[in-house]
């Protein structure tokens, strides 16, 4: 399954868990690809046309950010914006990205019980990252499990490298699919039934 890693990190050579998850992303088989929009979009002038031509070129697609204020990094939204249009997503045939796969691969500097219910946050990931959600939903693609690591501020190195092997499992997982994995259930309940 071809695979578009999209990393946006605002400063990535300064981070730890994403530089980490990035480079354990370039030891990957051609069909991960890894682009790094602040590295080629330091201007912040997206190239549109190149963007969808990538998108159309994969069947999996991984943002992978740092968690901001609640939300994503700004060019990873302006990437969003200025490359999901309406004219390409829905116009001739209205079929972009229908049917791809899309996962969010998150770092967050809070521990985990400070996103949940009672927690300082209050919110969950998932509650927090609804908007992606329903954008997914809205163009049709599959989401995904998402990859959380929470607590990468005080993470020690021996965490972040275990982070960045699961992360590969992770998003290289062909079972991730939840459509799949019913299939699989059902086919073993048949077996049993049948067996």
């Amino acid at each position: 399954m071809k695979t578009l890693v999209i990393v946006a990190h605002p400063q990535l050579q300064q981070s730890r868990v994403n530089k980490r998850w990035a480079v354990e992303l370039l030891k990957q088989p051609e069909h991960v690809m890894v682009h790094e929009l602040y590295a080629s979009y330091a201007d912040k002038a997206i190239d549109v046309p190149y963007e969808q031509t990538l998108l159309a070129d994969h069947e999996r697609v991984v943002l992978q950010f740092p968690f901001q204020w609640y939300g994503t990094p700004s060019l990873l939204k302006q990437w969003l914006d200025e490359v999901f249009t309406t004219a390409w997503l829905f116009g001739s045939g209205g079929k972009a990205v229908a049917g791809k796969e899309l996962l969010l691969a998150i770092s967050i500097g809070g521990a985990h019980e400070t996103y949940q219910a009672g927690g300082l946050i209050g919110y969950t990931i998932s509650e927090l990252t609804r908007p992606l959600q329903a954008f997914a939903n809205q163009v049709g693609m599959t989401m995904l499990p998402h990859f959380t690591f929470y607590g990468a501020v005080q993470a020690t190195e021996e965490q972040i490298e275990i982070s960045a092997r699961q992360y590969i499992q992770h998003i290289v997982n062909p079972e991730l699919d939840p459509r799949i994995a019913r299939r699989r259930m059902l086919a073993e309940m048949k077996q049993k039934m049948n067996g």
